[in-house]
This record gives structure tokens, C-alpha cells and sequence, in this order.
């Protein structure tokens, strides 16, 4: 059974995490720690990664988070200046702020992936398909009963995707 690491079972992991994070020497991370160089060492090269993988995760859905927030208040404002243009019927004004509140709009929904960005491809159509298919059922000539069972499934599959 391996040696557990004796960083990972230090009761102050945190900061001598902080610490090789930080680039400090680790022969002065061990002395603080009461610690092996060597164990620190292979610490941050065998557990820190993965540590530093998820800190940095948590990271990015953080900063997506705060974009998010952010973006919902540009559109609350947008809304709120749209709002108070129609009231003094500057219409000028509010359809500037229907174009920011549409903009805001389609950025959250791209940000949050209910806004489909590119164009669907239809490969059914596509020669290079038609060509590869036309290969697969030659291929199959010796063997009748595959032949039809995979014109069977391509068909099927053909029709699904144009639905």
C-alpha cells in the first residue's frame, strides 16, 4: 500500500498550497512546515495539479457566473430606459432601447446555450455522404441481408434527420 502524501495530511494543506502557488522556494515552504523538501516536491508535481485544475474550474464558472449577472443587468436597465422613453413618448429613445434590450437578450441566450449560434448542416445531402454511401452498399453486395437491414436503419435515420 503506498505512503499517503504528508502534504495532503498536513493540517495546513491550504497554505503551503498558497505558497508553492506562489512560487515560494520550497525548501523555506519546508522549513515553516516542519516538512521534507522532497515531499513538497512531489506534493506539487503528483497533487497540486489537480487541486489547481478544479480551484481554476470553480474559477470560470464564477466569472461565467458574474457575466451572467451582469449581463441580466444591463437588460434590467435597458429595460428601465425603454420604459421611461416610451412614458415621455421619445420614441427615438425607446427604439434604441428595445435594440439594447434585443442585444442583451440574444447575449444571455447565447451565454446560457438557448441560442443556436451556427447553421445546421444537413448531411444527407452532401455529396461527399452520398458517395460513402454508395461505397457501404457495394461493399455489401456479397451479403444480401446486411445490404437491406443497413438501407433499412440509413433510411430511417435519413428521414429522422430532415423531420
Amino acid at each position: 500500500m503506498p505512503r499517503k502524501c504528508s502534504v495532503c495530511e498536513h493540517e495546513k494543506v491550504e497554505a503551503i498550497n498558497q505558497a508553492i502557488i506562489n512560487n515560494e522556494p520550497l525548501r523555506d515552504i519546508a522549513r515553516q512546515h516542519f516538512l521534507n523538501k522532497d515531499a513538497i516536491a512531489r506534493h506539487r508535481d503528483n497533487h497540486l495539479p489537480g487541486a489547481m485544475t478544479k480551484a481554476q474550474e470553480a474559477e470560470e464558472v464564477t466569472q461565467a457566473n458574474n457575466l451572467l449577472v451582469q449581463v441580466e443587468e444591463l437588460r434590467a436597465k435597458a429595460w428601465e430606459i425603454l420604459n421611461k422613453a416610451e412614458q415621455k413618448r421619445d420614441l427615438k429613445t425607446a427604439l434604441q432601447g428595445v435594440r439594447e434590450a434585443k442585444g442583451c437578450l440574444e447575449l444571455l441566450a447565447k451565454l446560457q446555450g438557448e441560442l443556436q449560434q451556427e447553421g445546421t448542416i444537413n448531411i444527407t445531402l452532401a455529396p461527399e455522404w452520398l458517395e460513402l454511401r454508395a461505397v457501404i452498399l457495394q461493399t455489401l453486395e456479397p451479403f444480401p441481408e446486411a445490404k437491406i437491414r443497413l438501407t433499412e436503419a440509413l433510411q430511417e435515420a435519413e428521414n429522422n434527420a430532415t423531420v
